[in-house]
């Protein structure tokens, strides 16, 4: 345990809009949950917590489990395991500041695109119990076949809008479509690229599977009230706020940041260029998610045929998305066409000995790139600072 373990894949049903079923799940997968949980649409990595999927969600939903054989009933959850090892696994600076691993990761697959919603701020979410949620999104070619309905994100709001302007739209929320969107902006996605999100910024994410390392939380407030026809009800607008400001728009609407949602620079402070470390005859290391106070992630490339010995300065999870070739002390592979339930060789979790120490990558493949997407917390000293705002 004190180097690299495997996890179990952990899939996520939700309620709305319909699955984009590029997370390489069988086709007669997707409603493993029953119909009434709607289906298949997510999978988390590394998560040492459940997900908020209302009252029929299972106890353990959203959480990660390491197997230690290859029997799927042999497992016990990455959560026990930082509980047990604590800075043994994660470090000693995470386990004192947090108590915990501190983010997790997920893929995202939606065919139309998600609502306009905000995450709380710190202080907002606090209010309801909760933690705020930064989070970052990264678009990886290999998992993006087709882009969906409407490959576009819509971040915060035009520079000139009011907030009476939002105000006026939200009062439409349970009366027809309040057309939100209206007062923001989009921008296309770009595959190999992607976008840092501070709380309390509005967004609509895209139709593109998407890599989003985040923090520990699901926390929402859902501007955005009919999307591609699908109506959402007005407590998602106010599921996380004090049942005395339920009512209160004027509420809802401190849940932004404003300056932020406003900001005409938005893309040149949070657009993501990937920043390239190393591209030599082994290997291509990036930078991918960057410039924040809270999560990082890294696409690692290793070339056909070629080993490298990989170092980093902090504990992370990783998910293999294409190639073949052994991981540290393991055989590891993307994931091909995975049944629900069943064991994979593509996810792992390192402690930060075994990162700083560092683990052995081969590509066993002639002719394919072996590519990972590794997920840090907010300890890896070696993160670029380009970018950063202030966000706390």
């Amino acid at each position: 345990m004190a180097g690299g373990v495997r996890l179990i894949p952990t899939f996520v049903p939700r309620r709305f809009a319909s699955p984009g079923k590029r997370l390489r799940l069988h086709p007669d997968d997707y409603y493993a949950f029953g119909t009434a949980r709607g289906a298949i649409k997510e999978r988390w990595f590394s998560s040492v917590i459940t997900c908020m999927n209302g009252e029929m969600a299972k106890e353990d939903e959203g959480l990660s489990y390491v197997s230690y054989s290859e029997d799927p009933k042999d497992r016990f959850t990455l959560k026990e395991a930082i509980e047990l090892l604590q800075e043994e696994i994660i470090g000693k600076e995470l386990m004192d500041q947090y108590g915990t691993w501190p983010m997790y990761s997920k893929f995202f697959d939606y065919e139309t695109p998600l609502f306009h919603h905000l995450h709380l701020s710190f202080e907002a979410a606090a209010r309801v119990g909760r933690l705020g949620k930064p989070e970052a999104y990264y678009y990886p070619p290999q998992y993006n076949p087709t882009e969906g309905k409407f490959p576009h994100t819509y971040f915060g709001f035009n520079p000139d809008v009011t907030k009476e302007e939002i105000k006026e739209h939200l009062q439409r929320y349970t009366e027809g479509d309040g057309r939100i969107t209206e007062l923001s902006r989009a921008y296309r996605i770009q595959l190999g690229t992607g976008w840092y999100t501070p709380p309390g910024v509005l967004h609509a994410p895209g139709s593109y599977l998407t890599y989003e390392p985040q923090w520990n939380s699901d926390v929402n407030s859902v501007y955005e009230n009919i999307v591609f026809g699908e109506v959402y009800p007005y407590e998602m607008l106010v599921e996380n706020c004090p049942e005395e400001n339920k009512a209160d728009l004027d509420y809802v609407i401190s849940l932004m940041d404003w300056e932020k949602n406003i900001d005409p620079d938005y893309k040149a402070h949070y657009f993501r260029k990937p920043i390239v470390i190393c591209d030599d005859e082994d290997h291509t290391d990036k930078w991918v998610v960057y410039g924040n106070d809270y999560i990082a992630a890294k696409e690692l490339t290793v070339k056909p045929g070629r080993s490298i010995l990989i170092q980093d300065d902090a504990a992370y999870g990783c998910i293999l998305v294409q190639g073949h070739g052994t991981f540290g002390s393991y055989q590891a592979e993307a994931a091909g066409t995975l049944r629900f339930g069943q064991l994979s060789a593509d996810e792992y979790f390192v402690s930060e000995k075994a990162a700083r120490d560092g683990l052995l990558v081969t590509n066993a493949s002639r002719f394919e790139p072996l590519v990972m997407l590794k997920h840090f917390g907010p300890n890896n000293r070696e993160v670029p600072d380009q970018g950063r705002q202030e966000d706390r």
